[in-house]
C-alpha cells in the first residue's frame, strides 16, 4: 500500500527555523534501513547505474535493511518494456536481488511511476491545503524572453521572479475556469536561509535559498515533474537513505524543499562521485561506459565485475581488492566511500577477472565458457554430452585467461579437425625462419607422433620427441616451435603436448602433413 502523505494536511508548511534536518551521516536510525535504485528505461544498464546499484544493495545487506527498485518510466518516448526488461535482467545477472519491486511487489507499491499518479495527486492536495503551491501562467514564450533579457543583464539569469506568485486567489480561480494553461509552482518562504544537509560522502553542504527559484511540481497537462515524483515515491516507500551519483547533487535542494513544504524529514542522502576514465577524463564509451550485458558479453564474471565496481569509490580497509560478496555485504559502509573521483582502469578489471577466472573449478569453468567454446567450434550438443573431455581444456588455459571472450581465440585449434589455419606471421619467423631446419624438425616429429609403440599420452611424446632433439642436434625449442605451428597453428598456444594428448592421432598427423604440403612443397 501507499503511504498516504495527505494525511498530513493538517501541518503547516514548515519555516526555515523549524526546517527538518536529514539524520546524521554515518548514524542508522533504530529501524533497518529502506534504500531504492531508481533506472530509467530508456536504455541498458551502464557502469555508473551499475555501480550506484550495487551500493544501495550492499549497504541494505549489511545493515538489515530493505532494496528497492523502482522504475521511473516518466519518459514517454523513450521508456520501454524491453528497456525495462534489460535493465531487470542485468541486475540479475549482477546478482542484485531486490526485496521490493517489478515481479516481487512489495507493500509500498506499484513500483513503476507511470502507476503512482495517485500518490502524486494526494501530495499535491496537501499542498494546496498548506497554500505550499501557486498556478503560474506565464507562457514558455515569456519565460523565454525573460531569461534572455535577464543573461544580458548583469546578474545573469536568477530563476522564476515569481510573477504569478502576487496573483490574488480571486484571479488566479477565474484564469483557471477559463481554461488558461498553467503550472503550478512550490511556493519557497521568501524568509528561507541557506539549505544545509550532513551529506554522508560530502559532509555537510550548504546551498544559498535565493538561487532556487519556485519550481514546477506540476506541468500543464498534470503531470509531476522529476524533482516531485522523487520526493512523494521516496517519501511514501518511506526511504531512509539515497544513495545516488553526483549529478543528483544539485536537485537535493530542490527536494529538501519540497520535503518540508510537505512537513516529512528528508533521508539521508550519499552523493557518489564520478566515475573518470584512465585519461581522467569523462567515461567514452571504450573506457567503461558500455552497459552491464556488453561486459558479460565480453567475458567478465559477474563476481568480477561487482568486486571492481564496488572499489570505485569505497574501500575495505584501503588495501584490499579481492573482496567476495559476503564480505562486501557484511563490510559495506557509507563512511569509507571516498569523494575523490574513482577511475575505470579496465587493465586492472582484466586482471581481476583473471583471478576470479582461476578460482573456478572445472565443471563450473565449462558450465560458464559453454559460448565461447561454441564459437570456438564444439558444439554445444557434445559440451552437454561429454563435458569431461572439456574439463581437460581448462587446464590449458586457465592461466593465460583474463576474459572469457579470449577462449575462442586459444583454443579453436582443438576444433579444426584434420585441417590447420596457419597464422602467417608465425609461418613466417618459425617454418620460413632461414636456418631453422623447420622441414626436418617437422618430419622428425612426424616419425616420432606416428609411432604407435609410444602411449598418446603428454610426458611419453614430449620425452620421445626431446630425445629426437639430440639425435638431429635442434635444440627442443627450433624443433618443438614448428610443430606448435603445424597443430596449433600458432607459435603461440597453450601447452603443446598436452593439447596433442587431447587431439586423435590422425588428425595430428594430418595437419603437420598439411604444414609440410602448404609450406615446404607448395
Amino acid at each position: 500500500m501507499n503511504v498516504d502523505i495527505s494525511n498530513i494536511s493538517n501541518i503547516s508548511t514548515v519555516t526555515p527555523a523549524a526546517a527538518p534536518a536529514a539524520a546524521p551521516a554515518t548514524a542508522l536510525d533504530s529501524k533497518p534501513p529502506r534504500v531504492r535504485f531508481a533506472p530509467s528505461p530508456t536504455g541498458q544498464l551502464h557502469i555508473g547505474g551499475a555501480r550506484t546499484a550495487i551500493y544501495n544493495w550492499a549497504f541494505a545487506r549489511a545493515h538489515g535493511g530493505t532494496f528497492i527498485l523502482r522504475i521511473e518510466d516518466t519518459d514517454p518516448e523513450r521508456s520501454t518494456e524491453e528497456n525495462t526488461h534489460i535493465i531487470l535482467r542485468a541486475l540479475r545477472w549482477l546478482g542484485l536481488d531486490w526485496d521490493e519491486g517489478p515481479e516481487i511487489g512489495g507493500d509500498f507499491g506499484p513500483y513503476f511511476q507511470t502507476q503512482r499518479s495517485e500518490s502524486y495527486a494526494l501530495a499535491f492536495e496537501t499542498l494546496q491545503a498548506n497554500d505550499g503551491v501557486y498556478p503560474c501562467f506565464c507562457s514558455v514564450e515569456t519565460l523565454s524572453a525573460k531569461r534572455e533579457a535577464a543573461e544580458k543583464s548583469e546578474g545573469g539569469w536568477a530563476g522564476y521572479d515569481r510573477t504569478c506568485r502576487a496573483l490574488s486567489p480571486q484571479e488566479a480561480n477565474a484564469r483557471i475556469a477559463a481554461g488558461e494553461p498553467h503550472v503550478w509552482r512550490l511556493k519557497v518562504p521568501e524568509t528561507r536561509g541557506a539549505i544545509e544537509f550532513e551529506d554522508a560522502v560530502y559532509g555537510k553542504l550548504s546551498f544559498s535559498a535565493d538561487v532556487m527559484d519556485d519550481m514546477v511540481l506540476i506541468r500543464t497537462d498534470n503531470t509531476p515533474t522529476y524533482n516531485f515524483a522523487v520526493v512523494c515515491d521516496d517519501a511514501n516507500m518511506q526511504i531512509s537513505h539515497v544513495i545516488r551519483g553526483d549529478d543528483h547533487l544539485s536537485n537535493t535542494p530542490r527536494q529538501i524543499l519540497i520535503y518540508e513544504a510537505l512537513g516529512i524529514t528528508p533521508p539521508t542522502f550519499a552523493h557518489l562521485s564520478m566515475i573518470l576514465g584512465s585519461d581522467n577524463k569523462k567515461l567514452s564509451k571504450r573506457q567503461g561506459s558500455s552497459s552491464v550485458e556488453e561486459y558479460r558479453d565480453r567475458g567478465y564474471l559477474s563476481d568480477a565485475l561487482v568486486n571492481f565496481l564496488s572499489l570505485l569509490g569505497w574501500s575495505l580497509d584501503g588495501e584490499t581488492t579481492i573482496i567476495d560478496r559476503e564480505t562486501l555485504t557484511r563490510e559495506f559502509s557509507l563512511d569509507r566511500i571516498t569523494k575523490k573521483d574513482a577511475v575505470f582502469d579496465e587493465v586492472k578489471l582484466d586482471w581481476m577477472n583473471g583471478v576470479y577466472i582461476r578460482e573456478l573449478d572445472a565443471p563450473t569453468w565449462v558450465s560458464h565458457a559453454t559460448p565461447w567454446l561454441v564459437e570456438a567450434g564444439a558444439r554445444e550438443a557434445d559440451i552437454k554430452e561429454n563435458p569431461a573431455f572439456f574439463e581437460k581444456l581448462y587446464p590449458l588455459v586457465i592461466e593465460r585467461l583474463a576474459r572469457m571472450d579470449e577462449i575462442p581465440s586459444k583454443l579453436a585449434y582443438m576444433f579444426w579437425g584434420n585441417k590447420v589455419i596457419l597464422d602467417e606471421d608465425s609461418v613466417k619467423k618459425v617454418l620460413l625462419k632461414e636456418g631453422a631446419r623447420a622441414e626436418e624438425a617437422l618430419r622428425g616429429c612426424r616419425a616420432v607422433l606416428a609411432d604407435t609403440s609410444i602411449p598418446w599420452e603428454c610426458e611419453p611424446l614430449q620425452n620421445a620427441c626431446r630425445t629426437l632433439s639430440d639425435t638431429l642436434d635442434i635444440k627442443p625449442k627450433n624443433l618443438f616451435q614448428p610443430l606448435r605451428v603445424a597443430v596449433c597453428g600458432n607459435m603461440v598456444s597453450p601447452p603443446l603436448f598436452e593439447s596433442i594428448e587431447l587431439l586423435d592421432r590422425t588428425c595430428v598427423l594430418a595437419r603437420i602433413d598439411q604444414t609440410l604440403d602448404c609450406v615446404f612443397h607448395a
